[in-house]
């Protein structure tokens, strides 16, 4: 099961890709920069990430954010069903995702959690799991229909989520109204600057609320501080350059806003679980197996004031 991971390479105009995958063997642990959901089938196999290695179960979901890295062993009759989100739509087209409470627990806050490196494993019932497979079958059918079905594509997609999100554990999940404006406009911010030195202060005083306040409405509503978040946020900015560019690590990390390289080694290994470099040779290592698109399951403020956890 090849596999190449960049997203300009993969997404060609589409925001989305799907797949459905048959594992008889393993998938090299491997970087990628965009947004991948795995649903687990039938069969057997193991799940590899930054936290460990274990065995994979029908009816579970992973989730990882850009720049996080996984791999599958000892596969047998194993399957995957994937549905992979451009980070770039993620920012656009799809970024009204984030405003439904239930999918911006599933696809921003439960990964980009303090110590998840971008990863996020949790399960379906047995029903919504075969559900959530068959629905990704039928979006990868349209996706590869002879002409462009953006419409067709973006129902698939948002019935796929709704699937996941109905059939997660009822007793854990919580009812959480819209997004808190100012934790939007914030957001909004980093986004759009993700570089640019913040300050939780100067950030308070945008949005007109005490530092302390806003601080409690990212843990509420993102599941970290705003510097933590800004620190997920660059991380994830780093990882694609590091994934698309030459440039050298020390010129990424001040590209994203850390200035000083040992303290982004420090922090991008915190945050991904992989070293710059380490990162870098891992998305590369796959470079050079072309995938059928859709592909398999990738075929497969902050600085030294930081609160980043």
């Amino acid at each position: 099961m090849p596999a190449t991971l960049h997203e300009h390479a993969l997404f060609a105009g589409s925001p989305v890709l799907a797949g459905v995958h048959r594992l008889d063997s393993g998938v090299e642990p491997h970087a990628h920069d965009f947004l991948e959901i795995a649903v687990i089938g039938t069969g057997a196999g193991r799940h590899v990430t930054s936290q460990g290695e274990r065995p994979l179960r029908r009816g579970q979901v992973v989730v990882l954010r850009p720049g996080a890295w996984h791999g599958f062993r000892d596969c047998a009759g194993l399957t995957v069903a994937n549905c992979c989100l451009s980070a770039q739509a993620l920012r656009a087209e799809l970024a009204p995702l984030y405003d439904l409470p239930m999918l911006r627990r599933m696809l921003w806050t439960d990964p980009v959690a303090s110590g998840t490196h971008g990863v996020a494993v949790t399960a379906v019932d047995p029903a919504a799991a075969e559900e959530a497979v068959a629905e990704i079958g039928r979006l990868e059918r349209d996706l590869g229909a002879g002409r462009s079905r953006p419409g067709r594509v973006l129902g698939r997609l948002v019935t796929v989520l709704g699937v996941l999100a109905d059939g997660r554990d009822p007793v854990r999940e919580t009812v959480e109204p819209a997004v808190h404006p100012a934790v939007a406009a914030t957001v909004a911010r980093f986004e759009e600057a993700p570089a640019h030195p913040w300050r939780l202060d100067d950030l308070a005083r945008a949005v007109s609320l005490d530092p302390a306040y806003l601080g409690r409405l990212f843990v509420r509503y993102v599941g970290l501080t705003p510097l933590g978040f800004l620190a997920r946020l660059r991380a994830e900015r780093a990882a694609t350059l590091l994934a698309h560019s030459s440039l050298p690590a020390a010129r990424v990390g001040a590209a994203v806003g850390w200035d000083d390289p040992t303290y982004f080694a420090r922090r991008f290994r915190t945050l991904v679980g992989l070293t710059p470099t380490e990162y870098r040779r891992r998305s590369r290592s796959a470079v050079g197996d072309r995938p059928r698109r859709p592909p398999a399951p990738d075929r497969t403020g902050d600085g030294p004031q930081d609160d980043a956890s």
